[in-house]
């Protein structure tokens, strides 16, 4: 009798751990959008295996990534991220520290790609990386000024042909991709297939939700919205 139910268990619970994964999975509300941070844990993620990285914590609701030596960040690993036709958003702000606050990691398709936020001292914004080349030395990289102590929204689009980006209303990156070597630097790997992370700086992030575009969408070129 004993083994009996030794073995029930044995096979009941992985459909237990099944259900209990399914509980957790947030949603989607009227506009589509997951939400992928809860405010309240780490549920669903994990610290990046960065090299000396600060400590990356839930405080007050937000998502704070201490500052590293060099870098801090956060893997999300739940495992139903989709790898294009979606849109992925969050808010950011730099607490303290000069350089990027904000890198996010996605999946585009089989290969990955890094929005650079305030990288190289601090203002620069870009794709790391296009045909091998950085944020810095690619047409994606700009100039911008980031304060400090200021929530950003940013959002990005990847479709098959394209990745677009935004930073509240501003449109930042509009990259025709296909035909493109799309990958990410190395110190990056850590945070696939999809993570955020910040370089000798703290930040704070909230907001972080994910949705699948339209069947127009796909087809249309990205707009303002």
């Amino acid at each position: 009798m004993l083994r009996f139910l030794a073995l029930s268990a044995l096979l009941l619970s992985p459909l237990a751990a099944s259900a209990d994964d399914k509980a957790k999975t947030p949603a989607a509300d009227k506009a589509g959008w997951k939400a992928l941070f809860d405010g309240k844990s780490l549920d669903r993620w994990t610290p990046s295996k960065f090299f000396n990285p600060g400590k990356a914590e839930v405080k007050d609701g937000l998502l704070i990534l201490g500052k590293g030596n060099p870098m801090t960040g956060v893997t999300y690993t739940a495992g139903d991220f989709p790898k294009l036709d979606y849109e992925v958003s969050l808010e950011a702000k730099k607490m303290e520290g000069n350089d990027f606050f904000a890198t996010t990691t996605f999946p585009v398709g089989k290969s990955h790609c890094s929005l650079v936020v305030g990288g190289w001292g601090g203002r620069l914004v870009g794709l790391s990386s296009i045909n091998g080349a950085d944020a810095s030395e690619n047409e994606t990289g700009r100039d911008k000024e980031l304060k400090a102590d200021q929530w950003y929204r940013i959002r990005i689009r990847v479709t098959k042909d394209r990745i677009v980006a935004w930073m509240d209303k501003e449109k930042v990156v509009d990259l025709e991709a296909e035909g493109r070597q799309i990958s990410t630097r190395i110190e990056c790997v850590v945070c696939h297939p999809f993570g955020l992370a910040s370089y000798r700086t703290t930040s704070a992030i909230r907001d972080v939700k994910v949705r699948a575009l339209t069947e127009a969408e796909k087809k249309s070129p990205a707009k303002e919205k």
